[in-house]
């Protein structure tokens, strides 16, 4: 039984040791924002942050998120009001198939947190995660416009 605090609230969950962060988000507490792409923390699909830092989850053991924060994509808005990161992405309209954007805005989240006016060069720096449609022009701008709010 392993104690694990995320979007604010502790959930108290029986998971096997090795049991990824991810499964325990989506079969286990029904968040299915956080998605599973590749399975081997490749493409960024199933980005959250722990303690403020992004973790590509289909790999990580919901063990070692015990006694940490955990955000996900549905701890991001404030009641009805979306983080200034899912309204620039809406603004930039930079969601195409739309697999990969949670995973893209938690990355995005955690690269503002640390760089609050980033430089194009600096986002393709950060942002590591896969987007199958290629949308990196769009998620660029969303950054920028997030940076300027």
């Amino acid at each position: 039984m392993i104690t694990l605090n995320v979007n604010g609230t502790a959930h108290d969950v029986d998971v096997e040791d090795g049991m990824p962060l991810l499964w325990v988000l989506r079969d286990v507490l029904n968040m299915t924002g956080t998605k599973y792409g590749c399975g081997v923390a490749a493409c960024g699909a199933c980005t959250v942050l722990v303690d403020g830092a992004p973790v590509r989850t289909c790999s990580f053991p919901a063990v070692l998120a015990a006694g940490k924060t955990i955000t996900t994509i549905e701890g991001l808005k404030d009641g009805d009001t979306l983080h200034k990161v899912q309204q620039a992405w809406i603004d930039a309209q930079a969601p195409q198939c739309g697999f990969c954007q949670s995973g893209q805005i938690m990355a995005a989240v955690a690269l503002l947190q640390q760089n609050p006016q980033p430089t194009d060069a600096d986002i393709d720096a950060a942002m590591t995660n896969i987007c199958r449609c290629g949308a990196y022009v769009q998620i660029r701008e969303a950054i920028h416009l997030a940076a300027k709010a």
